[in-house]
């Protein structure tokens, strides 16, 4: 009765599989386990390490942005970090995948201001920061729930139960205790210096968040007046309204005797001061080799004027306009001005040159606004401050060191350059920003105060209180600025893991002390300087210890011409589209196998299609195993003592894939281990062992052995289809926390010079079938074959019968130990081996056909060579004709050899 329902279930399995028919019952099956979640995880799996302590492995999924739903970028994280998780799942670690999603704060109010309004035609500050901000929730709710929805949809393995965002309460108290630790440490503090300023979102940019573009520009070569000695050059002679001086070269000769100088002009209608100074940074052969100092608008101008005490005068206001105190300039937006400007100096005849050139111009990341550098008092956080904790190093000097000491590495490793050139020259971390959204600066100031903070020194505590919450009273009022959401994002991987609950008196607990630091840190190589360096510096400070122990930075995803993916393209792909469409199994596998750490990955759908119809093989496989199958199949034992030199040949095969599989994922390989276990699977599983089963028979125990391996190697790669064919193994466990298979599970009873006979085997019906090919013998055609077998003659006398059987079309075949070479046959040489096809083609005609073939192509190529060495030739034909010329000498020489090779088969 049982053998009867468990054949009648075989028999319902569908024909085909359609992954919308299962992907979300299984993921409701795996959540309603609780394996996500490492704490739920059977005691028996898990292993522990010498000192008897249990194995943890640990991802933070990189929090996406909640202003848009997912891409494929984002899918290519999630099925990469989603193989390392069940993969160490398998091999026995507690492994916690930690979700989450970021608040972004300038992308999400730039996104909600806009859709504000183009639905309702408000700003923001027509409905205020209270009733905006409700706006910007409601917003982030939907938006939010929808990644959540998208996340699922790809398999991802995430513990949910421990899911964050980087603006809920526990991040609140995380953000609020690491300012004012830092910031009682000096570490955090406000001052004024020059700021990447982005007009449109009206708020600083830290330096990583600003992004460069070539464009054409004009270099502009004039006299501030009449009355001035020489010439300068600049991109921006609007600015010139705010120039305090003009530095030099000191070793420029044209300049010498200015040095020192105080020239007072009329530039354009507006008095300039200008002192002529020294500096040796100025590049003589740039321009004129005289730079005028803006000390409001530029870093290096910045600088100089602070070696050379100098006026700052601001020029361009926050609004990306001139200030009010410019005269005709004033309040006019930065390209009429210039405009002005260059028409008044055409005017005074003090324009000498108008050129154009290229240039980097600087651009908000997120809103694509051109940038304005000036002068602003903003919260930093000092990179060069010494910290007593660290021993006595700075932030920068701490996370210099983790990476130069090995501590964190970087897959691949030429990121290591990248991140350590970013990081040795890092400024003071800007921190504060001019936005509502976002995590609120816990300083408050008194309302009656005419205290104006020019440095934060502990006796100012009166006029200012720092703390995780608000002060008494009532005469106090919150910064209102917001800090940059890289400095949550930084914090990543212990706020999620507790932190600051689980730290006390130095010390970890909890979730805290058993997966921090993590293992691995997956993300795109696009935001190396923008997290990664952060999150470092973070971690060093709060715990003295590296956030985690790699950094694996996957490339960009491109369409399948090799362009970046855009909507404004039209050539972006949505990953739910392809998901409904082919389902996630395949849309993971064509971003897994063909990509590699660090470079970008083309896809399009037919790489998607391709991997899908790969998918609908492994279940026909698996489909065919179980149909065949004539009793329960749990449990059952390989008989070692009747393998056949296929079954050692399929099993060694199988042994060498676990290897190879097991030692690419260590080495973060993903594409070299698909490629294997697709070989194995289609190839050597599919095409000959399972080809060999339907001739040899009696291999059920073999086939569901080799099925049940193939399923749990697969699975990290294509959880959702290995997991529906598991169910019907009738196993005991779901597949999620099956045990990985070892490579000395399968070695007992395993001869490997007799695995090399199936080979050999292998090889002679390969060579049969090529012949076949070369002599066009149609398929329905039965050939006789005679086979010289040599000192394999007594381990291949056995095997004609698969030899005639898969796909040779042999009718008669002899095998022997030797014999007389055999006239007017197809010869074929297999190692020591010899094949005599025999009544297959006339050779005769053959020979006479490809004789005269040899004849006109050893004619064709004499004309070629005479041609080739004539000097006229050479000397008067075009290059492209003669690289063509010496391009059909190659080649007709090639086809000259294969000729002879092919005559020389047929003697």
């Amino acid at each position: 009765m049982e053998k009867e329902k468990f054949l009648k279930k075989m028999k319902t399995l569908p024909s085909a599989y359609d992954p919308r028919d299962h992907e979300p019952q299984i993921y409701k099956k795996w959540e309603k386990s609780g394996y996500f979640n490492p704490d739920n995880l059977p005691e028996k799996l898990i292993k522990k390490d010498e000192a008897g302590k249990e194995l943890t492995y640990t991802i933070v999924l990189p929090p996406p942005n909640i202003t848009d739903k997912l891409h494929l970028g984002h899918v290519a994280m999630l099925a990469i970090e989603d193989l390392l998780i069940r993969y160490h799942r398998m091999n026995g670690y507690r492994a916690l995948w930690i979700p989450g999603t970021d608040h972004a704060a300038i992308a999400t109010q730039n996104v909600v201001e806009k859709k504000l309004f183009k639905e309702k035609g408000t700003t923001r500050h027509d409905l205020g920061r209270e009733k905006f901000l409700d706006e910007v929730w409601k917003f982030l709710r939907e938006t939010q729930s929808t990644i959540l929805r998208q996340i699922k949809k790809t398999g991802a393995s995430l513990n949910w139960s421990r899911k964050a965002f980087t603006l809920d309460e526990q991040r609140e108290k995380a953000v609020g205790k690491m300012f004012v630790d830092m910031y009682n440490l000096g570490i955090i503090y406000r001052g004024e210096r020059i700021v990447n300023w982005c007009p449109r979102c009206h708020s600083t940019l830290a330096d990583d968040e600003v992004e460069y573009k070539e464009q054409k520009t004009k270099l502009y070569t004039f006299k501030y007046s009449k009355n001035f000695p020489f010439t300068i050059a600049t991109t921006r002679p609007e600015t010139k309204l705010g120039d305090t001086a003009v530095a030099v070269n000191p070793k420029d000769k044209r300049y010498k005797k200015y040095i020192g100088k105080i020239y007072e002009v009329d530039f354009v209608g507006i008095k300039l001061k200008l002192k002529i100074i020294a500096d040796r940074n100025v590049e003589m052969d740039f321009g004129t080799g005289a730079l005028g100092v803006t000390p409001a608008h530029s870093m290096v101008d910045w600088q100089i004027a602070e070696k050379n005490n100098l006026e700052i005068i601001k020029v361009i206001g926050e609004n990306g306009k001139v200030k009010d105190t410019f005269g005709k300039y004033s309040n006019k937006p930065v390209a009429e001005a210039r405009e002005m400007i260059v028409k008044k100096l055409k005017e005074n005849n003090l324009l000498e040159k108008e050129e154009e050139i290229e240039n980097n111009l600087s651009f908000c990341y997120r809103c694509d606004t051109p940038i304005e550098p000036l002068p602003s008092k903003q919260w930093f956080v000092s990179v060069d401050k010494k910290i007593k904790r660290l021993g006595n190093k700075s932030l920068k000097e701490k996370a210099i060191e983790a990476v130069r000491q090995k501590q964190i590495e970087f897959i691949p490793e030429r990121f290591k350059k990248r991140y350590l050139d970013w990081m040795e020259n890092l400024h003071d971390w800007c921190i504060s920003r001019q936005i509502w959204f976002g995590h609120r600066i816990p300083v408050w100031y008194k309302k009656s105060s005419k205290f104006k903070v020019q440095s934060w020194k502990l006796e100012n505590k009166k006029e200012i209180y720092v703390g995780i919450e608000p002060p008494t009273g009532k005469s106090w009022v919150q910064d209102k600025d917001t800090l940059d959401t890289w400095f949550s994002s930084g914090m990543w991987t212990f706020s999620t893991l507790g932190w600051p609950d689980n730290f006390k008196n130095n010390k970890k607990t909890g979730d805290l002390e058993k997966f921090h630091p993590t293992q691995v840190l997956e993300t795109g190589y696009e935001i190396l300087t923008l997290w990664i360096s952060r999150m470092v510096m973070l971690s060093l400070f709060t715990l003295n210890e590296i956030p985690f122990e790699k950094v694996y930075l996957h490339g960009m995803v491109l369409d399948k011409y090799g362009k970046k993916m855009s909507k404004s393209k039209g050539n972006g792909i949505d990953p739910i589209d392809v998901i409904n469409k082919f389902g996630a199994d395949a849309v993971r596998l064509s971003l897994l196998i063909g990509s590699t750490p660090g470079n970008d990955v083309r896809i399009g759908e037919k790489k998607i299609e391709g991997h899908r119809n790969f998918v609908n093989k492994l279940w026909n496989i698996s489909r065919y195993i179980l149909q065949n199958q004539e009793s329960e199949i749990r449990n059952q034992e390989i008989n070692y003592k009747n393998l056949t030199f296929a079954d050692k040949w399929i099993l060694g095969e199988l042994n060498k894939t676990i290897k190879k599989v097991s030692d690419s994922l260590k080495n973060y390989n993903f594409s070299a281990a698909g490629e294997k276990l697709k070989e194995f699977t289609r190839d050597d599983f599919a095409d000959w062992y399972i080809e060999v089963s339907k001739i040899e028979k009696g291999k059920n125990e073999i086939l569901v052995y080799i099925l049940k391996q193939l399923l749990i190697l697969w699975h990290p790669f294509i959880p959702f289809v290995t997991e529906e064919i598991w169910k019907n193994l009738d196993a005991k466990n779901l597949l999620v926390i099956e045990k990985w298979p070892r490579e000395k599970d399968y070695k007992a009873g395993l001869n490997q010079t007799e695995e090399y006979i199936f080979m050999k085997v292998q090889s002679i019906i390969v060579a049969v079938r090529n012949a076949r090919a070369k002599y066009k013998i149609e398929p329905s055609k039965k050939i006789k074959v005679i086979i010289y077998a040599g000192i394999d003659y007594e381990m291949i006398k056995n095997e004609g019968v698969l030899i005639k059987g898969l796909r040779t079309g042999i009718d008669k075949l002899e095998i022997k130990e030797k014999g007389v070479k055999i006239k007017d046959a197809v010869y074929l040489v297999v190692g020591n081996i010899e094949i005599y096809l025999t009544g297959a083609i006339d050779i005769k005609k053959e020979k006479a056909r490809n004789k005269k073939e040899l004849e006109d192509l050893e004619k064709y190529v004499s004309h070629l060579k005479k041609k080739l060495e004539n000097k006229n030739f050479i000397a008067n034909a075009p290059k492209k004709i003669i690289k063509d010329e010496k391009a059909k000498f190659k080649d007709q020489k090639i086809k000259i050899n294969k000729i002879k090779t092919f005559l020389l088969s047929l003697e």
